[in-house]
């Protein structure tokens, strides 16, 4: 680990967001392939006095992590074992798909936003469970011919998770428990009641009339049972930054996750129009919430809660930052001020040093 005051900048700006109340609770770690070099936790678990401590313990809910975790992981682990295929038609495993409008639909196309579907559809609002999910998705219309543009598409994501399951003649949940991405430490859908001390709320969640504590703050992936492509796993910060570990392993070397030409594939830009997404995998741009300090080719995703992970394998470096910025409610947006700052400071830090 590094000495206690090599990442000082980084750290004056988390207290800064602290202080701005851009969030109750937040922990990061740094590493490299070899382990962590930074982690530390800062907040509560809330604004309430007398409110739990944030620890290198807390679990959060990583939101849309889980799209680059447990959804990506999944369909890599599917391809390698030639169950499924980058340029097959979503409709060989939704028999609802076959249609004109959806033919053209492949699965590299979920992958990578460019579908067509739209970015958000509240079928929560409509529906009540996964089988009318399943059936309000075959019937929304696409916005754009598929692979023309990419657009964030949580409802591709939710088909994606459907193909998946009949590829893999099981649930999400199931193909996600074999892979064991946390390194000793909570990395799972639907963390059990034991758990439950050591999460961070999310957001009062006026659909479900109550603050949330341990179940999915996405209202889709709710209704889909807590279990879902896009969104539903929980975790510290210490099993995603075990998860990073393996991905630039994996860059390298086969590993559980896959073989180095396939995860390269995954991280590589996809070439659609005026798109920085590679498959499941968003790429670095010097205005996103990596920061400017990134290598061109560094990978990485972020999570509606405040959730983060970026990935640079030329320069051997991670930066995992949870926080719970929606407690107590998502019209807090001021992380999209401090997020940049904390990567551009770990990057200096970390790339000015020999640990």
């Amino acid at each position: 680990m590094a000495p206690a005051a090599a990442f000082d900048t980084a750290r004056s700006i988390l207290q800064s967001g602290l202080a701005a109340r851009a969030f109750p609770a937040a922990v990061v770690e740094a590493g490299r392939t070899s382990g962590p070099i930074w982690r530390e936790a800062f907040g509560a678990l809330t604004y309430h006095p007398g409110a739990a401590t944030c620890t290198l313990d807390t679990i959060f809910d990583l939101a849309s992590l889980t799209k680059v975790i447990g959804t990506a992981s999944t369909a890599m682990a599917l391809i390698g074992g030639a169950r499924l295929a980058l340029d097959q038609p979503a409709a060989d495993w939704l028999d609802d798909w076959r249609t004109p409008d959806r033919a053209g639909i492949l699965v590299r196309h979920l992958l990578d936003h460019s579908s067509g579907l739209p970015a958000h559809a509240r079928f929560w609002e409509s529906a009540h469970d996964r089988a009318e999910i399943r059936r309000a998705l075959a019937s929304l219309p696409l916005e754009r011919e598929p692979g023309r543009a990419s657009v964030y598409s949580d409802p591709g994501f939710i088909a994606l998770g459907f193909v998946l399951e009949q590829a893999g003649a099981a649930s999400l949940d199931d193909q996600f428990k074999p892979f064991d991405f946390g390194g000793g430490e909570p990395l799972l859908y639907l963390p059990g009641r034991e758990l439950i001390e050591r999460i961070a709320p999310t957001e009062h969640d006026p659909w479900r009339g109550r603050v949330l504590r341990g179940e999915v703050h996405d209202e889709n992936a709710a209704l889909l049972g807590g279990v879902a492509p896009h969104a539903g796993l929980f975790g510290t910060a210490g099993a995603v930054g075990a998860f990073a570990r393996l991905v630039m392993r994996t860059l390298r070397e086969d590993t559980r996750l896959g073989s180095p030409a396939l995860m390269r594939q995954f991280a590589t830009k996809t070439g659609v129009p005026g798109s920085s997404r590679a498959l499941a995998w968003d790429t670095m741009l010097p205005t996103s919430s990596c920061g400017t300090r990134m290598s061109p080719s560094a990978i990485g995703h972020t999570g509606f809660t405040g959730t983060s992970l970026w990935i640079d394998h030329e320069r051997d470096l991670y930066v995992v930052l949870l926080t719970n910025r929606v407690h107590p409610t998502r019209e807090n947006n001021q992380l999209k001020t401090f997020r940049p700052q904390i990567h551009d400071a770990v990057a200096a830090e970390a790339l000015s040093s020999k640990f």
